[in-house]
């Protein structure tokens, strides 16, 4: 018996894997249309094939009666090894089909496979041959911006702190404090001293820093029930069953860092102080957040000029343990490797405004998803006062808008879910320019660099086998449970 579940799941799978293919082998022009599989036959040596050159060939057919079957019969009498066909209707012609070939070729064999084709078929692209298989010249990618490739690379740039760690500004509230200027250059110590992998240190925190935190704690516990989003209220409690997170202590980052990856993969690294954009987004591309363990000064504890243990462990952590808020993180930290300055810019805007200060519809009313705001007892306040100017979240329009560190936010920006986020920041970070793409691979905790056809057929093969899970599951479902 037919399940029309089962059937579902299975055409949405092969119309993704159809685009996955297309954006490997397909010309610029091409990249957005949607093909329908019709036949696929591997070649049993790929390497060898590899050698020969890909070459991808679209030609239109009428809609007639053996016109497929003549055409292929040109490939078969020429030797040349198809390894992908689908099909399409003619967006040109109504009354024509359009016919994708991704097949293995010689420059001779392609020529005159092509000097064939045109005199039975109208040839609408091509991929000349070896293009799929030429790597990307060693100069273009010589002049990208050196990024870590492996999380231990994180070592060489956790330590470049901008801002803060023991040396404070004359206007900080602990600029004249020299104990607590000690105790910062502590905290800095730590953090500069550690290498990924080691434990992270457990503090001993003071009576005075476990009283300024339990202020913060106490004060924004009365704004969370009727200002976070649900995923905020959901993670928030985990953070007290399993990090000791309460009124009357800090928890350990060590602890924090166990919790999250058992959520979401994040681990935290301490750092001293402010990153620049770049070195901090690179972090998040390994599910690495970048966290401080001091603590605000005592004078004003509603009030940090920099991010401290209040704002990571009560803005940041609670969402990081929420997988669809993760995988928006390291979504943005992906498309920071290797881009430009501006590139970079324009990234760390979106992450402010998002990470930091974002808010979310949910049933109707605005809710609060931003770090920023949710350790921030009066910023969270006038950001849904209904007095704050709010726009929806578009990463062409939020990335030009001017950030505020000093006060309240000119603007800020909502959006329906994490979910719309992350697809609207999918399709930015595609308008960055850098000559490849890059992938995090979880088992390794490195990053690919796709930039020539071994490194994506990789990647494609890495797909087909979790698509053959996914059906192995169906078929279990469909036998044993009746579903």
């Amino acid at each position: 018996q037919i399940n029309p579940i089962r059937m579902a799941c299975e055409k949405a799978i092969h119309v993704w894997l159809a685009r996955v293919h297309f954006r490997v082998f397909f010309t610029p022009q091409m990249n957005k249309s949607t093909f329908t599989k019709i036949e696929e036959n591997r070649p049993e040596k790929e390497n060898a094939a590899s050698e020969k050159g890909r070459a991808a060939i679209v030609f239109s057919l009428k809609n007639e009666v053996g016109g497929l079957v003549k055409a292929l019969k040109l490939f078969q009498e020429n030797h040349v090894n198809l390894v992908h066909i689908e099909s399409r209707k003619s967006k040109r012609r109504n009354s024509e089909f359009e016919i994708f070939v991704d097949c293995d070729s010689s420059h001779e064999q392609l020529n005159e496979i092509i000097q064939l084709l045109r005199k039975h078929v109208n040839v609408v692209e091509m991929d000349p041959p070896d293009n799929s298989c030429r790597p990307i010249p060693e100069e273009d990618i010589e002049n990208v911006p050196w990024f870590p490739k492996k999380i231990s690379d994180l070592d060489r740039c956790a330590n470049r702190v901008l801002m803060y760690g023991s040396d404070l500004d004359a206007d900080h509230p602990g600029f004249k404090d020299n104990v607590y200027r000690r105790r910062r250059k502590h905290f800095a110590d730590l953090a500069m001293n550690y290498r990924h992998g080691d434990p992270i240190p457990r503090i001993e925190f003071t009576e005075e820093e476990v009283a300024t935190w339990g202020v913060v704690y106490r004060e924004l516990n009365k704004l969370y029930p009727t200002h976070a989003c649900r995923e905020y209220l959901k993670n928030l409690p985990l953070l007290a069953k399993h990090c000791e997170c309460r009124e009357d202590n800090i928890p350990q980052l060590e602890d924090v860092s166990r919790f999250l990856r058992e959520r979401t993969g994040f681990t935290i690294r301490p750092v001293a102080g402010y990153l620049s954009p770049r070195d901090f987004l690179a972090g998040l591309a390994f599910r690495v957040f970048h966290c401080t363990q001091y603590v605000r000064h005592s004078s004003d504890p509603l009030y940090t000029p920099e991010p401290d243990t209040c704002h990571e462990l009560l803005g940041h952590v609670p969402l990081l343990a929420e997988p669809s808020f993760a995988q928006f993180s390291q979504e943005i930290g992906l498309a920071s490797l290797g881009a430009s300055d501006e590139s970079i810019q324009t990234l760390a805007t979106c992450y402010f405004f998002t990470v930091e200060f974002g808010l979310c519809k949910q049933e109707g009313k605005l809710r609060a998803y931003g770090a920023g705001l949710l350790s921030s007892i009066s910023e969270l306040k006038h950001a849904l006062s209904g007095n704050a100017i709010i726009k929806p979240f578009d990463p062409k329009v939020t990335c030009k808008q001017e950030c505020i560190i000093t006060t309240f936010q000119d603007v800020y920006f909502v959006s329906d879910s994490f979910e719309e986020a992350k697809v609207k920041m999918r399709e930015f970070a595609k308008t960055i320019k850098r000559p490849f793409t890059v992938r995090y691979n979880p088992y390794t905790q490195s990053v690919d660099v796709l930039k020539d056809t071994p490194s994506i057929n990789s990647v494609v093969e890495e797909l087909r086998h979790e698509l053959d899970i996914v059906g192995d599951a169906l078929n279990r479902l469909n036998k044993h449970l009746g579903v």
